[in-house]
């Protein structure tokens, strides 16, 4: 390692060790890699011999011991150089043995060595740099070896090479490295100081170097005792007291995506700002943009019991939907589905991808963020691999192509802009590299990343089947049938076949969960019936547990509002009508007051009524009866016809056929009769009642007056459109609103039902 401290490795941290890509052992020509079988003589490469070969390595009577590429040979047991893709950097490994992999490509299994950037622990060693010798393998094909490494201990070093430096001009410039412990990357643990070249002399020795390594270092990390919870950390944990030294999962909160980077590779904060890497592949510029400077502020986070003093205060914050609850109930065989799939995937370092559907407000979202944050304590527990968790949310973003750039960003800590970060996603994943975290992906609102040519959702599915990515996709979306519907068979066949979905919820468990938030609240401020109520009638449109909850606050604030007005009314001095001797018969109002500053089911019908009535819905049932029949005609002829445009004559044809047919008697509908026979020039009101029994006794069909000014007034207010705002009987009129909108305005209305029509 020390020939390859330089100027450059001062500016940039690499992971590996810095190596220029000369390829100057293998050549600079594209041969092909042969196998070097145990009998193998030297004889020379003629076709003769290669077919020879050929048949010995079919039928497999020779054992590999190593590989040939033209002039470049390499066996068990030696230190090679593996060059990473897009960068200079180069990955230092023995070769323990030779296979083919899964794609037919000849392959070897490395032991690895780890430089000290690799460590991410503030307990690692800097008193020397040097590599370290580690008990981590992995399987990578031929081509990426770039020649021979020397490793030695320091004492051999310095007797070769004085200076400490190994000089620019010399063959072995940057190949030679020192290693004088084992070390394990996860625990950050070190062996005793060893000599290398009594350690290790070649491959028999690999074996005993392993157990030796195991044997001094340690595979998981000792348990400390929990301190107090910092703002700081990504998820807070609450660890069970009663546990001795088990781990045992507690209450996380939701990460924070601010802290999304700590389980990349770190790199040197010493970075200048036109540090511009370079991509031998396509010699592009990538300029790496500066993060934001700022002098973060001292702040303070304090419990809501600390700084609410009422309990309306407690339970409205509790029940806000942005409020992160300690648990998750009812979702306990989700939880455990997406967990065991997660954990899997992250242990097998496999990419896969996971579809998740369900109605908005069912928890899908809430429940990864739980599962995540329980894994990422197991990871701290040295019981999971580490990995890399990344939200990417339709909503939040103004482009889909803008989550390659996240997605980059979360991977290497680098803000490019999304087309480079396509570029390099491609060439990240579709080359191996040694000892790649695993990276979980979060696809939040997934119809919003749609595109014209679906070529985001197509890289983002591919990209897991890809052998080395490890990379892990979670899409949710709000439909079960979203890949079959929107996107291209290439493209669903991609999502593979682990879906799960979450049902809405039903009005039991709708009450435990405002039931949870509310656990806590001073005063006893909620009725338990009232939280039926607002759970069976939210379980009986959707099951939203959002929806539920907002109903559930605006009830707390309502009720607060009637306790502050029965706070003022009871302190006001007395006035000539409320004097102490008029208040003894005062019993029902002194219950309506004790009922005032509690959530009952009457306070919950009032925040529902707000909830479920927009503007229109207001506007609609505060219409005079008049044009409430007119509207209700106009749906009715609608219905019947299928036509959404009729004429203003078919409509009061309509209007009448619905009236012969009412036996109700309906007081506002005599009063609009007795009006239209009073223009006629009827007498009293015995004369026009008359004259109604005597018209429907002849069959004839009286029209209600009011009718013409009711359509215009409708007309204006946007609600109908009526042709040339005549209200004449060829004159065509339609709905300028949905009929939905009057039905359900029209649906409880007294007036209505009174004339018996059923909307």
């Amino acid at each position: 390692m020390p020939g390859a401290v330089d100027g450059r490795s001062k500016k940039r941290h690499l992971p590996g060790v810095l190596r220029e890509d000369s390829d100057d052992e293998l050549g600079t020509e594209d041969l092909p890699w042969e196998w070097i079988y145990a009998n193998d003589s030297t004889e020379p490469e003629t076709e003769e011999n290669n077919a020879r070969k050929r048949k010995r390595a079919s039928s497999q009577e020779g054992r590999i011991i190593g590989a040939r590429n033209g002039n470049f040979e390499c066996y068990l047991g030696d230190t090679t150089l593996l060059k990473a893709d897009s960068s200079n950097e180069a990955w230092v490994g023995i070769i323990c043995e030779f296979q083919e992999d899964e794609e037919g490509e000849m392959a070897a299994n490395f032991m690895w060595f780890s430089s000290p950037n690799e460590i991410r622990s503030a307990k690692k060693r800097t008193d020397f740099v040097e590599l370290y010798i580690t008990t981590s393998f992995d399987v990578n094909a031929l081509s990426t070896i770039n020649g021979k490494a020397h490793v030695m201990s320091q004492e051999v070093f310095m007797n070769k090479f004085p200076t400490g430096k190994v000089p620019r001009k010399s063959k072995e410039y940057g190949k030679v490295f020192v290693c004088r412990r084992g070390c394990n990357t996860r625990t950050c643990t070190y062996t005793e100081e060893f000599i290398w070249e009594d350690v290790y002399h070649g491959k028999e020795d690999l074996e005993a170097l392993q157990e030796r390594l195991q044997k001094e270092t340690k595979a998981t990390r000792k348990k400390k005792q929990m301190k107090d919870e910092s703002p700081e950390r990504d998820y807070k944990f609450e660890a069970d007291p009663e546990a001795d030294g088990e781990y045992v999962p507690g209450v996380y909160r939701t990460p924070k995506k601010a802290r999304i980077r700590d389980a990349v590779t770190p790199s040197s904060r010493h970075k200048k700002a036109g540090n511009k890497p370079t991509t031998p592949s396509s010699h592009r510029r990538i300029v790496v943009k500066k993060h934001l400077e700022f002098t973060p502020l001292a702040t303070r986070i304090l419990s809501p019991m600390h700084v609410h003093a009422s309990p309306y205060q407690v339970a409205r914050t509790q029940l806000h939907v942005a409020s992160v609850p300690t648990s998750l109930p009812c979702r306990e065989d989700e939880f455990g589905l997406v967990y065991s799939h997660l954990e899997a995937a992250i242990t097998d370092g496999s990419g896969t991808c996971i579809y998740i559907s369900g109605t908005p407000g069912t928890g899908k979202t809430a429940t990864v963020r739980e599962v995540v944050s329980h894994l990422d304590a197991a990871v701290r527990a040295d019981e999971l691999d580490d990995f890399i968790f990344v939200e990417i949310n339709g909503m939040k973003i103004t482009d889909p192509h803008q989550s390659y750039a996240l997605l980059w960003e979360a991977l290497k800590g680098q803000r490019v802009s999304p087309a480079q970060a396509l570029d390099l996603l491609e060439r990240e994943f579709s080359h191996p590299s040694p000892r790649r975290v695993p990276c979980v992906v979060l696809m939040d609102e997934l119809d919003q990343l749609v595109t014209k040519n679906q070529g985001v959702m197509y890289n983002f599915f591919n990209w897991p089947g890809l052998r080395h990515s490890r990379l892990i996709v979670l899409a949710v979306a709000n439909t079960m049938d979203l890949p079959e519907r929107t996107l291209s068979n290439k493209i669903s066949s991609r999502l593979g076949l682990t879906r799960i979905t979450f049902p809405g919820y039903n009005h039991e468990q709708l009450m435990r969960i405002v039931q949870s938030r509310l656990e806590g609240v001073p005063g006893d401020i909620v009725d338990p019936d009232a939280i039926q109520f607002a759970a069976r009638k939210v379980a009986a449109v959707s099951g939203d547990a959002r929806r539920a909850l907002d109903i559930c606050r605006r009830a707390v604030e309502l009720a607060e509002a009637d306790s502050k007005a029965n706070d003022s009314s009871d302190t006001a001095p007395n006035t000539p009508t409320k004097t102490p001797a008029r208040k003894k018969d005062e019993s029902p109002q002194k219950k309506k007051k004790s009922s005032a500053g509690r959530v009952t089911i009457e306070t919950v019908r009032r925040a529902i009524n707000e909830a479920t009535s927009n503007p229109l819905q207001q506007y609609l049932r505060s219409l005079p009866f008049a044009s409430k029949l007119l509207l209700t005609a106009l749906c009715l002829r609608i219905q019947r016809t299928g036509l959404a445009e009729s004429t203003f004559g078919d409509v009061l044809e309509e209007m009448q056929r619905m009236l012969k047919l009412t036996v109700n008697e309906s007081r506002p509908l005599k009063l609009l009769e007795k009006m239209a026979t009073g223009q006629k020039g009827e007498g009293p009101e015995d004369g026009g009642g008359l004259m109604i029994t005597k018209a429907k006794q002849t069959g004839q069909l009286i029209r209600p007056a009011g009718l013409s000014s009711a359509a215009v007034d409708l007309t204006g207010a946007g609600i109908i459109n009526l042709e040339g705002q005549r209200p004449e009987r060829p004159s065509k009129m339609r709905l300028a609103v949905g009929d939905e909108e009057v039905r359900l305005a029209f649906r409880d209305d007294p007036e209505i039902k009174g004339v018996g029509v059923m909307l």
